[in-house]
């Protein structure tokens, strides 16, 4: 069933391509878009582009000086998802909606335009209902807060974080499965994850995390991942004229992979691919993606041992 929703999904989205491909401007642009982009007042945002000029060392910057690891189901940001989940070691399959609030905010950052380092907070909430109820009862909740370090220096960049995670199942999940095993779940991690980027179209990152609490202590500590992320040449979308007529249109393709201790290290895959969109000198970004995951259930006590296929579709919104 899985599969075939998913190739369902892949003519929706090649037909969504093909209708944004025939709405943009690849040649000439209209004179008074040209003359509106020369005034607007462009803004440096370090986690998409790259200065090498002007210090800069100030507390509460606006932006990173690491991107945000796009495929990341645990990245903090703020996204809406539906999926068609199937349980790979017994079940029927179900309808999801999953909600993610967060972000990594910072608290002081000092460098040379994109080069160096800052320091922040991240918080982040993951919420999964079940769409099949007919209130979207809701499943889990995890609650995320650390402490993030990033760095750059030209294409590499780093982070190294220190977060706490605490999960809770929802009431109602919990009266329709009595028979379900409550675990109370409650970790703290050290990760760190090291990215570099092949000129402007592909970025490659690794790394990887260790428990240092857990709870349940037999929880396996370790844990790698890897991944990509790849973007093609922007282009500037005519769609929805002139409501919209500042907006430029990237289609992205991003993989991350997880191996886990706790699972004999096999890998949990997240595969999104979609367009992302973006305003010129703003730093909000709008992104509509087709979602595929196979592995461990992501989030909550679930994923100690409940192993799932999905597919979905997803807004990601960043600021």
């Amino acid at each position: 069933m899985g599969r075939e929703m998913l190739l369902k999904l892949c003519r929706v989205g090649i037909v969504c391509c093909a209708v944004l491909v025939a709405g943009q401007s690849y040649a000439e642009e209209p004179e008074s878009a040209k003359q509106d982009e020369e005034k607007v007042k462009p803004v440096l945002d370090c986690r998409y582009d790259r200065m090498s000029a002007g210090d800069t060392s100030e507390a509460f910057p606006s932006d990173d000086v690491f991107q945000p690891l796009m495929a990341d189901p645990k990245q903090p940001q703020f996204f809406a998802i539906w999926q068609h989940a199937n349980p790979r070691n017994g079940g029927s399959s179900y309808n999801l909606g999953s909600v993610a609030i967060g972000e990594n905010f910072g608290f002081y950052t000092k460098r040379q335009g994109c080069d160096g380092w800052q320091i922040g907070l991240l918080t982040g909430i993951f919420a999964q209902f079940d769409l099949d109820t007919s209130n979207a009862a809701l499943i889990n909740t995890d609650f995320n807060v650390g402490i993030p370090i990033s760095w750059r220096s030209g294409k590499w960049s780093a982070r190294l974080r220190y977060y706490h995670q605490s999960s809770h199942i929802g009431d109602e999940f919990l009266l329709s499965n009595r028979n379900f095993n409550r675990v109370t779940l409650s970790i703290e991690e050290v990760d760190a994850i090291v990215s570099y980027d092949y000129q402007r179209w592909l970025r490659l990152y690794g790394g990887g995390g260790y428990l240092v609490h857990r709870e349940p202590s037999t929880l396996g500590a370790g844990r790698i991942q890897w991944g990509f992320e790849a973007r093609a040449p922007s282009m500037r979308t005519q769609f929805l004229v002139p409501f919209l007529d500042r907006l430029v249109v990237t289609p992205v393709l991003s993989a991350d992979f997880k191996s886990m201790d706790q699972h004999s290290w096999l890998i949990d895959t997240n595969v999104l691919g979609g367009f992302e969109w973006s305003r010129t000198g703003s730093q909000r970004r709008f992104r509509l993606m087709a979602t595929y995951f196979y592995g461990h259930n992501p989030y909550g006590q679930f994923f100690m041992n409940q192993k799932i296929e999905s597919i979905g579709l997803g807004a990601y919104f960043m600021f």
